[in-house]
């Protein structure tokens, strides 16, 4: 009895120093996390400090003299390139070029990638194992190898159809869903793959069809990853420069990204203009973002780590 009574409080010291040196361990972690988040804000919150300092304090001072005074804070940047409007080569008619090209593009790989993954996991065709092989070797492309090519394709194409989808915008939406697509369907085809065929059973018992059981049964079960694939792919397309140089460089109407590239071009030393446009370009990813944030975790490793 003395030994039991021995034991068992110092087995209750243990359990007591595990519990203070877990809690200490703890708590040098989020001091850890904690700084590594602030230190990868710093260019965030720089960025967004100059936006809201006047072009006269750029040269005279470092933007961290905000902290002491707030008075230099204004809107002026951000009235003086909304005041062009949506005429051609402003930052709004940027922002409508670029969400002309990003939502289709968005809309068409997540709805063709949720029909290819359907077919590929619940089809009964011969080759689909290979197919899917192809479409994960293709993602491994890169980008880069296909503008040469697709360009003098684009031109091919106006010369024997009259149609040349060159320096256009659907030029660049069809560039980008071709790309965008094996990716697309490599997340939705795993994703789908944890659905019980019997749900697809019951549906064909009942008298439903093939589309009617992808819209009804399928696609609601799957927005969890169709969620995590739109907001990849809107930001992909979203900072996107080098295939909207490419097929857009001499339009008329050019995206947001080669807004501020001819920004620093044009005015080298109006970094105020630069920094306060790249605020504008990612408060838009942001809220796609965070609209869809409760389904992205979810999405991503239900369909990624199958």
């Amino acid at each position: 009895m003395k030994l039991v009574s021995t034991v068992a409080p110092a087995r209750e010291r243990i359990v007591v120093a595990l519990a203070k040196r877990l809690r200490l361990s703890k708590a040098v972690v989020n001091v850890i996390l904690a700084l590594v988040a602030v230190f990868w804000l710093v260019p965030t919150i720089s960025l967004l400090v100059i936006s809201l300092r006047p072009e006269s304090l750029f040269g005279q001072s470092g933007w961290w003299k905000v902290f002491t005074a707030p008075s230099q804070l204004t809107w002026g940047n951000y009235a003086t390139i909304f005041s062009q409007g949506f005429h051609s080569g402003g930052v709004l008619d940027s922002l409508v070029t670029s969400l002309e090209i990003t939502i289709p593009v968005t809309i068409l790989v997540a709805l063709i990638s949720s029909l290819a993954a359907y077919s590929l996991v619940f089809g009964s065709w011969r080759g689909r194992d290979m197919i899917f092989l192809v479409i994960v070797g293709l993602m491994v492309v890169p980008l880069q190898v296909a503008l040469i090519p697709v360009v003098q394709l684009y031109r091919e194409m106006g010369n024997l159809f009259g149609l040349n989808p060159y320096g256009t915008i659907p030029g660049v939406i069809i560039f980008h869903v071709a790309f965008g697509l094996p990716f697309g369907i490599f997340l939705m085809r795993n994703f789908l793959t944890g659905i019980p065929k019997d749900l697809l059973e019951a549906g064909r018992i009942e008298g439903a069809g093939e589309w009617k059981i992808f819209y009804r049964i399928v696609l609601p079960l799957a927005l969890p990853a169709i969620a995590s694939l739109a907001i990849f792919q809107f930001i992909w397309v979203w900072n996107d420069l080098l295939v909207a140089l490419v097929f857009l460089g001499g339009n008329v109407h050019t995206p947001l990204t080669i807004f501020l590239y001819d920004q620093t071009r044009s005015l080298a030393a109006n970094y105020w203009i630069v920094s306060t446009g790249a605020v504008v370009s990612i408060f838009v990813p942001l809220i796609v973002f965070f609209s869809f944030q409760r389904y992205f975790v979810r999405g991503v490793l239900a369909g990624a780590v199958k």
